[in-house]
């Protein structure tokens, strides 16, 4: 369901039945995705505990307006996107930001309070440029089959689910999930690489919870740990997944960790 006040900004929701917990959750999505990553299980896993669990598409993404200049949008333009989906709740949400969303997140946090932020699989504070340049030398041919997803090009599907999963995914899975994947904005990935990196100095610091996975092979378990030691935090490592926490077969972990963790601050 959209429930966002700009018609050219997807949001999809889950509501509570019952009574609602006062803090609403605002999910942010990773690169090549859309708000859809978060539909399937996260938002009605959190709606069913109580809370009013939203999901954004950023411009050019998803059913979002904006594709057809995709590769201008900045995180900057994607930091404004989450500002104005925030602003029309009561009270300010929660951030839980996946990957590119959790750059996403920790940059609006340079602008702006929260009572609280999730960052899963981030993308840490000193950018891209480390985990590529190990999938590089490791994974060459992966880095090969994602860049044909810049030009609208069809990868292998066995590459793509290596990218996101760990576990075991049957091949009508992997064609449903790349059915939805898209090209992601050069000038995103550009500013995430180098330009445009988080300045923790800058940023406001509310609760945040940081969390990875084991068999990451786009954000390693090193670079989560790197993004928990600027906050001075903890990374809590997840066994048996990959970077596609919210959609592996075992995403109820990390969701159940969140919703206690949540708890745990009075939210």
């Amino acid at each position: 369901m959209n429930t966002h006040n700009r018609p050219d900004i997807e949001v999809l929701s889950a509501l509570p039945s019952g009574i609602a917990r006062k803090t609403p959750l605002l999910f942010v999505h990773g690169a090549y995705a859309g708000a859809w990553q978060w539909q399937e299980f996260y938002l009605p896993f959190f709606a069913e505990r109580g809370w009013p669990a939203y999901a954004l598409s950023l411009s050019g993404h998803g059913a979002s307006s904006g594709r057809e200049y995709l590769d201008a949008l900045s995180i900057e333009n994607y930091v404004d996107d989450v500002r104005e989906a925030a602003s029309v709740f009561p009270v300010r949400p929660v951030l839980i930001g996946h990957s590119m969303g959790g750059m996403v997140v920790q940059k609006f946090l340079e602008h702006e309070d929260l009572p609280a932020a999730v960052l899963m699989a981030a993308v840490p504070p000193r950018g891209l440029m480390s985990a590529s340049l190990g999938m590089l030398v490791q994974r060459p041919k992966m880095i090969f089959e994602l860049n044909k997803l810049m030009g609208s090009g069809t990868p292998h599907l066995e590459v793509l689910r290596d990218a996101l999963f760990h576990r075991p995914v049957s091949t009508r899975r992997m064609q449903e999930i790349f059915s939805r994947c898209q090209p992601e904005s050069m000038r995103a990935l550009w500013d995430m690489t180098l330009f445009d990196l988080p300045n923790a100095a800058r940023m406001r610091r509310p609760p945040m919870l940081v969390l990875g996975a084991e068999h990451d092979t786009l954000i390693p378990v090193s670079e989560v740990e790197h993004t928990a030691e600027v906050y001075g935090l903890k990374a809590e490592i997840f066994a048996d997944m990959g970077h596609g926490m919210m959609l592996e077969d075992n995403w109820r972990g990390p969701a159940e960790r969140i919703a206690q963790w949540l708890e745990d601050q009075g939210l």
